[in-house]
């Protein structure tokens, strides 16, 4: 191991800039009378040489361009070296124009100065970065190389390879670019050879490359996506630069280039939006939020700002989330027309007070119980909050004459197998119905999980890696859908802008992702071996967890919209009476506390709710003595 360089103490680096000062000076001189000295310029050189020595000197203990370490030397190194230069070069000129003014003579000649100048920026900038050049070579001679390639050809692709070179704590080495649009085969950037995406096997292989940095600005998901999955069946670790706005003083440093996240994996092209479409049913009005201090109603928050609303209302019982949102607002959007209301969605004069006093004109509920185990243990919470929340404030919305209310559902309310997706079930049906004899037009949205959000399968994974594992799955073949958070509420937003009242319009969800293939990507992504250094545990599906999503009943069938990513399911009519008197009649269950009763009631409602997994499975073998039993009790 070659042992660490001592610093050179600063007076001797301050003794050789002199002494580089003083050649230059002689250089000059050479240079001036082209190579042949007569004694009268030897004479005067001698007499000059301690006056320019002095001036220089004056310089370099003014700015102190001696002090930084020789080995760190930087542009703004560089940059401090021509400032005291042009000092002190500026400091003689000065004096010999005063000497003129008063003998008729120049003590330097002008020309002398002029080159003096340029000779001594070069070798004193010149000086540094041979030293610099010697000394890493010197230091790094002995320690072995971590082989890295950086995908993209862009100005963010070299500032990629300059914050790798100057880290002088690194040992890595750019064994090449690869352009991710196979045009510049066989070029160079700071002397390093560009290559197609087809070599990317070849390299990795060739070199034994251990980490790859994806460098290039807005590379579509498609390739960046072939690029990691090749990178990761090397078992080769993959990472991103951040934007160019976070960089610090305008250049990259290497610590701020972090790991690929599951994220960008499943990042899909990004949504186009008719904003003005969008724009002119937000505009200048009072937009409420429930559940706006959760991961779907704060992004709501966050997107409904951009387009110029009159005041949002933040309706949430989460304090401290609620809290974080309005600073995050004031701070990072700027944005103040806002008013925070703590309350709940199922305290009907809290709901009634907020709709009196702000009176708005678009709602958005994405309030709601959402875990599925929770509600299974749980059920007059999930009916008491998911179901009848939504009645109070889409009644509310009715009674203060709202123009808009868009529902935020799941996917789990299609051919429900547990509470959850069958109170929500239920929520669609009840705003369905009002929709048809209401002013307020009522609006479904229906999409699968969404990436980051409370409770979402992604987190507990980066958890359980962090803290060396198991990563616990509850079966092997269980799959979702994943969207993430913006490009969920972006659609939320689109549908809301096309929606006439009555409909349940779907997302575009990709494809479905199976579980255990997320979790081996994301240990992949942590730089750890399945098997060696984290396990993966089965704990069997949980209650009411069925292993497959479904965005569309079995009777339903969809309508395209003019958005490519948004369609209309085709849904069951209900009639409004028979519709809301079972509801009112589940609602009423609530405070006798018996769960099988109200599950059979949620049944009766929604007839392809049935249960997987779960102690209400005896309620869908004996339903009909069940709510025989109930008709003669009621």
């Amino acid at each position: 191991m070659v042992k660490p360089m001592k610093y050179t103490p600063r007076w001797i680096v301050f003794l050789i800039d002199l002494l580089i000062c003083s050649a230059s000076l002689l250089l000059s001189y050479f240079i001036r009378f082209e190579f042949r000295l007569g004694g009268d310029q030897i004479n005067v050189l001698r007499t000059i040489a301690p006056l320019v020595l002095f001036v220089r000197a004056v310089g370099f203990v003014t700015f102190r361009s001696y002090a930084g370490l020789i080995r760190y030397t930087s542009a703004k190194d560089a940059e401090r070296i021509f400032v005291v230069i042009t000092f002190s070069s500026a400091l003689l000129f000065v004096i010999n124009f005063i000497n003129y003014s008063g003998t008729q003579y120049f003590i330097i000649p002008n020309s002398i100065l002029l080159i003096d100048f340029f000779i001594n920026t070069i070798l004193l900038v010149g000086s540094r970065l041979f030293y610099k050049t010697i000394y890493f070579t010197i230091r790094n001679s002995d320690v072995e190389k971590e082989n890295i390639i950086i995908v993209g050809i862009e100005q963010s692709a070299a500032a990629a390879k300059r914050a790798i070179d100057k880290d002088t704590m690194s040992n890595f080495h750019v064994v090449g670019f690869i352009d991710p649009y196979n045009q510049q085969d066989g070029q160079k950037i700071e002397d390093v050879k560009i290559y197609s995406t087809y070599k990317l096997d070849f390299l990795l292989q060739k070199h034994t490359v251990s980490k790859v940095i994806i460098a290039q600005k807005n590379l579509d998901s498609v390739t960046k996506n072939k690029i990691i999955e090749k990178c990761l069946s090397f078992d080769v670790k993959v990472q991103a630069i951040p934007d160019a706005s976070i960089w610090i003083n305008g250049e990259l440093s290497l610590n701020q280039i972090k790991s690929i996240n599951i994220e960008d994996l499943l990042e899909r092209p990004p949504i186009v939006l008719d904003k003005k479409r969008i724009q002119s049913y937000i505009k200048g009005k009072t937009v409420l939020v429930t559940g706006a201090a959760g991961s779907i109603g704060s992004e709501m928050v966050r997107q409904i700002a951009k387009f110029y609303p009159k005041k949002i209302i933040l309706f949430d019982q989460a304090e401290s989330p609620l809290y974080d949102l309005e600073l995050e607002l004031k701070e990072s959007l700027h944005f103040y027309d806002f008013e925070t209301v703590i309350g709940s969605i199922t305290n009907e004069y809290r709901v009634g007070k907020v709709f009196d006093i702000f009176r708005p004109n678009v709602v958005f509920h994405a309030a709601a119980f959402k875990h599925v185990p929770m509600m299974e243990n749980n059920p007059t919470e999930a009916v008491f909050n998911n179901v009848n929340g939504t009645r109070i404030i889409a009644d509310a919305a009715v009674r203060y004459e709202v123009e808009k209310f868009v529902m935020i559902s799941t996917d789990k309310a299609v051919n429900p197998t547990n509470i959850m997706g069958a109170s929500k079930r239920i929520a669609e049906i009840y705003t369905q119905t009002l929709n048809k004899t209401a002013p307020t037009s009522f609006i479904t949205t229906r999409f699968g999980n969404v990436l980051g959000s409370n409770g979402s399968v992604i987190p507990r994974f980066r958890k359980q890696i962090e803290q060396g594992g198991p990563v616990t799955i509850t079966h092997p073949e269980v799959t979702r859908y994943f969207m993430t958070i913006p490009e969920a509420c972006q659609l939320v937003l689109e549908a809301g802008s096309m929606g006439q009242g009555g409909e349940i319009f779907i997302f575009d969800m990709g494809k479905s992702v199976k579980i255990l293939d997320l979790a081996k990507k994301m240990i992949k992504l942590s730089g750890l071996t399945l098997g060696k250094d984290i396990q993966i545990n089965f704990t069997g599906l949980r209650p009411g967890e069925k292993l497959y999503e479904e965005l569309l009943n079995n009777q339903e069938n969809t309508m395209p919209t003019y958005h490519p990513k948004i369609m209309i399911a085709k849904v069951h009519d209900y009639e409004p009476q028979v519709v809301f008197a079972k509801i009112d009649n589940l609602i009423s269950r609530l405070p006798s506390h018996n769960n099988f009763n109200l599950v059979a009631l949620m049944k009766d409602i929604v007839p392809e709710f049935i249960s997987k997994n779960s102690i209400y499975e005896d309620i869908d073998r004996n339903k009909k003595y069940i709510l025989d039993e109930q008709s003669k009790t009621a």
